[in-house]
């Protein structure tokens, strides 16, 4: 009898393996053709005292890439503001180069990332090149706007993804804990996120803001949150094995305090606010990036809780839709969601 019950179990245990596996496609066999070229080396390894010949041979290899760069990004016109730029920026790449000479783990992530995206949505336009750069940090303009509003330190081009390593140096970079860099580029709370771990997370939600681009912006706090967390929803389809922290930005503090007053987080806002209201001084408290959520703790909470709740609703939407498509899902209504999901955390 006792033999017949471990069996009964094992079988049960692999049964719920086998299910559980299931939930993840096997994306093993979908092809993706992704190369990295690294435009800041060829750059850095320029000639500044034989300009003209030097950015002749960049041009060769980048006859696109480099005007966008030169004027686009750097915001340079002419040989001097190029040699200007060079000097300023050079002791970055060699700091980017002591993190990343070899990148290819970084294009692996990205590699298996996109996998997900052909097998999830196989008519979108696939990137064929990473290209890496080093770029300006002055301002928080030299961060990428999406159409959600956050900022990116990476970009989408035509048939490429740019990543900014200078974005990317790791939380303890001298220059991240400057005064000026602090108030001008990036407070302390999001600089910390400016590591290696980050850039496969931060590529994958460029995309899929491309793919359903959020314009949620000037809607009621519900539809803000809803939208917001459809968005991490899909990022969870896209790097199922990528930590919730890395994903959300939050520290796994910050997860777990939030893991564990889910219902106390939703009480709270019902309570207080109107769900569907349009003040700014209101969605902002809970929308967008900031180091806390002012009505909760300050030392627990994360900020961008508002985009948390609508996460946590989105999984009890697809719950109760099994059969739904992921895209369907995503363009899926707020009221939708808020009414067939039936979230109701304790």
């Amino acid at each position: 009898m006792t033999m017949k019950i471990i069996a009964f179990c094992l079988l049960l245990a692999s049964f719920v393996a086998c299910n559980n596996k299931s939930e993840t496609p096997d994306v093993s066999t979908v092809a993706v053709n992704l190369a990295t070229k690294r435009f800041d080396e060829q750059f850095f390894h320029i000639d500044t005292l034989k300009l003209d010949q030097s950015l002749s041979i960049v041009q060769q290899q980048y006859p696109t890439f480099l005007g966008l760069f030169l004027e686009n990004i750097v915001g340079v016109d002419n040989q001097q503001a190029i040699k200007t730029f060079y000097a300023l920026y050079k002791p970055v790449f060699d700091s980017a180069q002591r993190i990343y000479k070899d990148f290819s783990p970084v294009e692996k992530e990205l590699q298996q990332a996109f996998k997900y995206v052909k097998y999830y949505f196989p008519s979108y336009k696939l990137p064929q090149t990473i290209m890496t750069v080093i770029g300006p940090m002055n301002t928080r303009e030299d961060l990428a706007r999406m159409a959600n509003g956050d900022y990116s330190p990476n970009f989408i081009g035509p048939d490429f993804i740019g990543i900014s390593l200078q974005f990317y140096l790791g939380s303890n970079f001298s220059l991240y804990n400057t005064e000026y860099f602090i108030n001008n580029v990036a407070p302390l709370y999001r600089s910390r996120r400016f590591s290696k771990e980050y850039i496969a997370a931060d590529v994958m939600k460029l995309v899929t803001d491309d793919i359903f681009p959020d314009k949620s912006n000037t809607k009621p706090l519900v539809e803000q949150m809803i939208e917001k967390g459809k968005q991490w929803w899909l990022l969870d389809k896209l790097m199922p094995d990528t930590p919730d922290s890395i994903k959300t930005g939050y520290t796994q503090h910050q997860l777990d305090w939030c893991k564990a007053n889910e219902g106390l987080i939703w009480s709270t806002i019902i309570k207080n606010e109107n769900l569907y209201s349009l003040q700014p001084a209101t969605i902002q408290t809970y929308i967008g990036e900031a180091p806390f959520t002012s009505v909760f703790s300050q030392e627990d909470s994360p900020g961008n809780i508002g985009a948390w709740i609508g996460w946590q609703m989105m999984k009890k939407f697809e719950e109760a839709k099994p059969d739904m498509k992921i895209e369907a899902i995503m363009l899926a209504p707020a009221k939708q969601i808020l009414e067939e999901g039936k979230y109701k955390p304790k």
